[in-house]
């Protein structure tokens, strides 16, 4: 039973794995091509990344929302429903990312020094947010497209278009930033045309299926505010999720708050291993991914057996997948900073952290998967709750810490997000898997089960 289970995730989930792993690419080539230009435009980098992950990881709902919903129908029947939602969801992104987009070229200044620069970092920082910000339209219906395509469990042609997209990405950073020596900025304009590319390449495969399906195409006020209304719980989720990693770099900051090198070796260090962090967290959202299109699909049926049998093969392998990441990184800690940067006090400071994002991967591992199949399942309500308490646990913690105590360093910081505010949400979850409120099946309304 259990190799038939296998098949059945790994037949999404692999594909899944290596677009998800081309996607932080963006900000991985960016952070290798400008780390060489020195340690301020990579710390910059840093900061402004971290703006623009918090804004699409607010926006993340797009894809998860629209993968469990678009699988609930599909596995109903219903594909002319099913298209018909996702394009209210395309809409939606389109609306979110032009305000986003608005407001992040407006107020890059100030967003960079809340966000922790020194006086130093906050210029190349500004430039990179400013550029990037064109680029959160196309990011936000990337998003929304591809939910559609994996609930209607495909996971091939959003691997096909981030790896082509990618591959684009890298050309254009090489030749803007150290053909035409546009620096930082050029690394952003890069990015930009990728990201529109790659946006307008998945729509065309949607609107042909909707075309076909005869669904509707044109705006619904009611159908969009009904995406909305069902994305509260999950954007609550991850502003909170966000909040964390926001007030984990501002804790790094403040680690030396007076500027200077010391920052900037702690920042740059930061982003490296963030990088890195996210890099391995992507890998396990395959599986993820997988449990939010068959958990979806299989509710949709009423089969609450088999979904739960599937749940449970699916942590096994999260576990098993995030030991095995913990261990590459431990052997890898000592080279994975090199190609990011020259400067040896950064090399060496990262490769200390990395040995904390190894040993504590299978916590990450648990986590990540349980996160995905309630989300599959709809229970958007409870994982709200659920990472709020962890971060209202966590960052009281890390400030004062920060405050009171630097010594405690990058590594300290680090130990403090991987261990505290990671494991907190994995029991959190682990006691709402452990029950059957979340088994809500095609004829209730996903979330509904309660508290």
């Amino acid at each position: 039973m259990d190799r038939r289970y296998d098949r059945e995730i790994w037949r999404l989930a692999v594909p899944a794995f290596f677009a998800i792993v081309a996607e932080p690419l963006f900000l991985l080539v960016d952070s290798a091509v400008v780390g060489h230009l020195g340690a301020d435009p990579l710390a910059g980098l840093g900061i402004a990344g971290t703006i623009l992950q918090t804004i699409t990881g607010l926006c993340i709902f797009l894809a998860y929302g629209t993968t469990a919903a678009v699988a609930r129908r599909i596995g109903s029947g219903d594909l002319r429903g099913a298209l018909t939602q996702g394009i209210d969801g395309i809409w939606l992104a389109v609306a979110i990312g032009l305000v986003a987009t608005l407001g992040c070229v407006f107020l890059a200044h100030p967003l960079a020094r809340l966000a922790g620069a020194g006086t130093s970092i906050t210029s190349p920082a500004t430039t990179y947010l400013r550029i990037a910000a064109l680029g959160l339209v196309p990011l936000l219906v990337t998003q929304a497209a591809v939910g559609i395509v994996r609930g209607l469990q495909d996971t091939r042609t959003p691997l096909v278009v981030a790896v082509a997209g990618n591959l684009l990405n890298i050309a254009l950073n090489v030749s803007l930033v150290d053909g035409v020596h546009l620096g930082i900025a050029g690394s952003a304009i890069g990015s930009v045309i990728a990201q529109w590319l790659a946006a307008l390449t998945l729509l065309v495969v949607v609107l042909r299926g909707a075309r076909r399906e005869r669904a509707r195409l044109r705006p619904h006020r009611r159908g969009i505010l009904e995406a909305a209304r069902t994305g509260v719980p999950l954007v609550v989720r991850t502003l909170a999720l966000r909040a964390a990693l926001v007030v984990t770099t501002y804790s790094v900051a403040r680690l030396h708050h007076g500027g200077g090198h010391a920052q900037a070796t702690d920042l740059a260090a930061h982003q490296v291993v963030s990088t890195t962090w996210n890099t391995l967290a992507f890998v396990l959202e395959a599986i993820e991914i997988a449990a939010q299109a068959i958990v979806g699909r299989s509710l949709g049926t009423g089969d609450t057996a088999d979904t739960r049998a599937l749940t449970r093969r699916m942590i096994w392998w999260g576990v098993v997948v995030s030991s095995a990441c913990g261990v590459l990184v431990l052997a890898l800690s000592p080279v994975l900073g090199d190609p990011f940067t020259g400067d040896p006090d950064v090399r060496r400071l990262v490769a200390h952290t990395l040995i904390v994002i190894a040993v504590t991967q299978p916590l990450g591992g648990v986590t990540f998967i349980l996160d995905g199949i309630l989300v599959g399942a709809g229970d958007g309500p409870y994982l709200a709750r659920a990472m709020t308490v962890a971060f209202a646990v966590y960052a009281p913690i890390v400030l004062v810490v920060a405050f009171a105590a630097p010594a405690v360093g990058l590594i300290g910081v680090w130990l403090l997000y991987a261990g505290l505010f990671i494991g907190l949400r994995m029991l959190t979850l682990l006691r709402r898997f452990r029950t059957d409120r979340w088994l809500t099946t095609a004829g209730a309304e996903p979330g509904a089960a309660g508290a």
